[in-house]
């Protein structure tokens, strides 16, 4: 028998689309290492850091800062200045930006504790990355988390790189709230919970493929798939450092230089290459090879061989295509 149920399709049937996603929160909370009481699955990141924001950013005349890297992803800096000024405070006065020391290219995790401890009276809201998009840094989650509440500050990640990439234990570690490309927080006086936050019902369309992607990460663990990635990714690392280091007898040859840290604890998936020569040209070769990796001005492009898909003869085609497209600048 076929039934058509048209619009009713959003309260009736064995799936009604209003509460499609309902079913998939323990899934995702496998991966952030939350419960799944403390995930709601809606929106887009951005919008769900501002309605985090709106809820837990209540400046005050003495505690009114923001703390977030200098470097962070552009929509972070867009939404904080934004929440800054819809509360009457002016950006430059309320925003805190992390920057590497001179000469490096990553934040030390002493750098930014000492920050905290430093301004931790005035700061309201410490906004970091997970895992830093441009230089692939993963920062120390745990140590800035009770940093943070020491100074009696909110803390909170944008995991959007960070999800599916390393381990996370967003719960253990008193995370206050984080959201991600497809979100947790740890204290709510909203009703009821988490799902709260929700402004409509989830796309129905949307929440299909989603749980099919959930159920493929929770046929592993983020244990297995982080063992395997710290392997692939220092796999990569060694050829890109075998194969593209700067060599001081040839000076024409063209050079790779990663700034990534290369403490496999301090990353996760991705590195971010610093090439010597133009990377527009070198960009558009991979991608005509069937390369797919991220540019970034002036001069990055971010590779991420990903565990669950990628394999080690992945990673070595890579080396084997960069070569035929570097030789053409040599």
């Amino acid at each position: 028998m076929v039934v058509y149920r048209g619009a009713h399709g959003h309260v009736m049937g064995s799936r009604p689309w209003a509460w499609a996603e309902n079913n998939l929160e323990a899934l995702m909370a496998n991966i952030v290492g939350a419960k799944p009481e403390e995930v709601a699955l809606m929106n887009g990141l951005t919008v769900n850091l501002h309605l985090l924001m709106l809820a837990f950013y209540k400046p005050t005349a003495k505690r009114h800062k923001i703390l977030l890297e200098d470097r962070a992803f552009p929509s972070d800096h867009y939404a904080v200045k934004s929440q800054i000024q819809l509360r009457g405070f002016e950006p430059s006065k309320s925003s805190i930006f992390l920057k590497p020391r001179q000469g490096e290219d990553t934040l030390r995790t002493e750098d930014i504790l000492s920050k905290i401890e430093q301004e931790g009276a005035s700061i309201a809201v410490v906004m970091l990355s997970g895992v830093q998009y441009y230089t692939g840094q993963l920062f120390d989650m745990e140590a800035i988390t009770r940093a943070g509440h020491a100074q009696g500050c909110y803390v909170a990640f944008d995991c959007a790189h960070a999800v599916g990439n390393v381990e996370l234990q967003l719960h253990d570690w008193g995370v206050d709230f984080a959201c991600w490309c497809t979100y947790k927080v740890r204290l709510l006086l909203l009703c009821p919970g988490v799902k709260g936050y929700r402004l409509s019902n989830q796309p129905i369309l949307l929440v299909c493929p989603l749980q099919a992607s959930l159920e493929i990460f929770n046929k592993t663990t983020m244990t297995d798939l982080r063992r395997k990635s710290v392997l692939l990714t220092g796999y990569l690392e060694y050829l890109l450092q075998y194969h593209y280091s700067r060599d001081e007898a040839d000076p024409g040859k063209p050079y790779v230089r990663v700034i990534t840290p290369s403490d496999p604890a301090q990353r996760g998936c991705q590195l971010s290459l610093s090439f010597s020569v133009p990377i527009r040209a070198v960009f558009k070769e991979l991608e005509k090879r069937g390369v797919a990796c991220d540019m970034r001005e002036p001069d990055i492009l971010r590779i991420a061989p990903v565990p669950l898909y990628n394999s080690f003869t992945d990673v070595h085609l890579f080396i084997s295509i960069l070569e035929s497209v570097l030789s053409a600048h040599a």
